[in-house]
């Protein structure tokens, strides 16, 4: 009879075959953090409860490891938590305690701003149809009689499935109150796949009511489930009154808001005042203390500095979120532009330093509000940095801590407290890794394994080994698993 191993687990390379799909976490050992040191975690109950730098003196270590530290036997052989010393962790079971050497700790990523229920209906558009906002809402509202919640679910499951694989473990999606059958058959739909995917991935449901959407419909949604309040002002023929009746509605209820504004990028040339600044001045003046969040904003990148601090003044003193979302806005904005194209991404570095909240997300995919997309928030950062002018490290807070503050979860990253969410790259430069560069991801989501993508390349030429980009202290080799740790299993093809 095998008994139990005496060692870590190791993730192996990033190029080998693996699968620790199913893996509880209870200890994560030599792992590097995004300030570049070398750490070891220790999870419990869906948090991380203690962090201990390598070589780190006890001012440097918090949590349980902090008395090993202080007495100097942190690295010696045998000290509990040091690779190799399994039988000193007492009750930390060897199936959860994997050696990340060679993988760079990053805090799980959230999708701020999706629409599952339009996911994946690119190809049902007819060609040339779509491309700028209204043609794309035409375009959507031409196919809806033929979508029932039965398709909603299909592909909102393979929608999440990537995004679940790619590092995100919380999507925020927006579902529409449909003008034709059941209003509600995709906010049924979708509050159904919450419930199935509870414990692996957080998923909460924003309505998305447009000005045809009866306010007694808009009060049956929230009877249904949702969690989050929203619609889209910005397109009503009062945008005023439909904030109002939005805001109305989430002081009853006490749920909080998420509205579609400013997705333009010209003034509304009946007030010539962003949707975002009436948002925020009816924040302030009811005193609300849910989450207000307002998504897209592109139409503050087309203001001058002098009548843009205003606003973002007033957005910051109501404590609204933003979020940005430049794959989809780069793609509607701009058609029927000739020259000095608009880059359809809100002004992200004022916005920072307004000091408001910024989440950053991907919206559509492929659908007919985005045609293309991979469900990926390295995608999102790569276009941060490239067209929206952030700092590395600020492109990947976006996706990850700043999002999470934004949608009001539990924070993540690498402290004692913080959720046991998070994914292990390849032990690359930041640069490299928010660019998308580093293909292997192995996805944490409440301290339980719940995705592992490896990737290998074979290539014909002596000179070109893709093996040289195999992080530091990281083989070829699968983790070593005994029969009665980790079973051995084929990898469940997304979406299925």
């Amino acid at each position: 009879m095998t008994g139990p191993a005496t060692g870590p687990v190791s993730l192996g390379a990033p190029d080998a075959w693996a699968d620790l799909t199913g893996t509880v976490v209870t200890s994560l050992c030599g792992v590097r953090l995004l300030d570049g040191t070398i750490a070891d975690l220790t999870l419990a109950g869906g948090t991380i409860t203690a962090v201990t730098r390598a070589g780190a003196g006890p001012e440097a270590t918090t949590g349980r490891g902090a008395a090993t530290a202080a007495s100097g036997t942190r690295d010696a052989p045998g000290a509990p938590g040091a690779p190799g010393a399994l039988g000193a962790l007492g009750a930390v079971e060897s199936t959860g305690v994997l050696d990340a050497t060679g993988w760079r700790f990053v805090p799980a990523a959230s999708e701020p701003h999706a629409h599952l229920d339009k996911a994946l209906t690119a190809n049902r558009i007819p060609p040339g149809t779509g491309h700028d906002l209204v043609g794309a809402i035409d375009a959507w509202r031409s196919i809806t009689p033929t979508i029932d919640a039965g398709d909603i679910t299909t592909r909102a499951r393979a929608t999440v499935g990537r995004y679940l694989a790619r590092g995100i473990t919380t999507v925020r999606t927006h579902v529409d109150v449909h003008m034709t059958g059941d209003p509600l058959r995709g906010v049924d739909a979708l509050v159904a796949l919450r419930e199935q995917l509870r414990g692996t991935l957080t998923l909460q449901v924003c309505l998305l009511a447009g000005e045809h959407a009866p306010d007694a419909v808009v009060a049956e949604a929230v009877d249904h489930g949702i969690d989050v309040i929203g619609g889209c002002p910005h397109l009503a023929s009062d945008p005023r009154h439909e904030t109002t009746r939005m805001l109305d509605l989430a002081e009853r209820t006490g749920l909080p808001v998420d509205l579609h504004t400013d997705e333009q990028t010209t003034l509304d040339e009946r007030s010539g005042v962003p949707d975002i600044a009436d948002l925020a001045q009816q924040v302030l003046a009811r005193g609300l203390i849910q989450r207000v969040t307002a998504s897209h904003c592109v139409r503050l990148g087309s203001l001058p500095p002098a009548d843009l601090a205003p606003v973002l003044d007033v957005v910051a003193r109501a404590g609204l979120g933003i979020v940005t979302l430049p794959i989809t806005n780069l793609y509607l904005q701009g058609w029927h532009d000739t020259r000095l194209i608009p880059r359809g991404i809100a002004p992200l570095r004022a916005i920072l330093d307004a000091g408001i909240d910024l989440a950053a997300g991907a919206d559509n995919l492929r659908d007919p509000f985005n045609p293309v997309g991979r469900a990926d928030p390295f995608e999102t950062t790569s276009l941060l940095v490239s067209a929206g002018h952030l700092r590395p490290e600020e492109a990947l807070a976006a996706v990850t801590t700043s999002a999470r503050t934004v949608l009001g979860l539990p924070p993540v990253g690498a402290t004692p407290g913080a959720a046991a969410d998070f994914l292990l790259v390849p032990d690359a430069d930041l640069g490299e890794v928010i660019a998308g560069g580093t293909t292997a991801r192995v996805v944490v989501s409440g301290g339980r394994v719940v995705a592992d993508t490896r990737v290998r390349s074979s290539l014909d030429h002596p000179a070109l080994d893709p093996t040289e980009s195999r992080p530091r202290g990281a083989t070829a080799t699968a983790p070593t698993t005994t029969p009665s740790s980790t079973p051995t299993r084929r990898p469940t093809p997304i979406g299925r």
